[in-house]
């Protein structure tokens, strides 16, 4: 496992990737992961220092597993969320407490996981640039931490619209 260390010894980073799986490593999770966080921040008009996210890169049989401890599924998947602290869903507002630690003491948002295989299996099947692909689960997986969800049909058209927001500055189509 390698873990990406931070610019400043002082401050802990943004976001924190978990390296399970190599082929992550080549495919620059770090740079992509950074860069989709710092857009969804944004555009929920949340501070970009004062939070931090881990995001871990594993294969398949890593996120089946994870899969089935925490979802009662044992298979695989393309992203996995779970936050931090239990942030009200679907209110299509990021809570009020949601307010930034210091640089040296951030407030924890969760951990994202993402199985290669599916990853790359899914933006092949799409026609889409794998990169992108990525960068979207990333996204959606931080809107998770955040507290939205898709549990039904008014939560996933917001939750939607918000990665279309978000992903739009990253120079992202809509992926819907």
């Amino acid at each position: 496992m390698m873990r990406a260390m931070p610019d400043n010894d002082d401050a802990i980073p943004l976001v924190d990737v978990v390296i399970e799986d190599a082929r992550w490593q080549n495919f620059g999770l770090q740079a992509i992961a950074e860069r989709s966080v710092r857009a969804t921040l944004a555009v929920m008009d949340l501070a970009q220092v004062g939070f931090t996210v881990c995001v871990m890169g594993c294969d398949d049989d890593r996120i089946a597993a994870l899969n089935g401890s925490f979802r009662s599924n044992d298979r695989p998947t393309n992203v996995l969320s779970w936050p931090a602290a239990d942030i009200a869903r679907g209110t299509g507002e990021v809570p009020e407490r949601l307010v930034p630690g210091t640089p040296d003491d951030p407030v924890e948002l969760g951990d994202i996981a993402l199985a290669f295989e599916t990853c790359m299996a899914e933006a092949t099947g799409q026609e889409k640039p794998a990169e992108d692909h990525v960068s979207h689960l990333i996204v959606h997986g931080l809107l998770h931490l955040l507290g939205y969800d898709h549990q039904d049909d008014a939560d996933a058209a917001m939750m939607e619209a918000l990665e279309v927001r978000v992903l739009a500055p990253l120079g992202i189509s809509d992926p819907y």
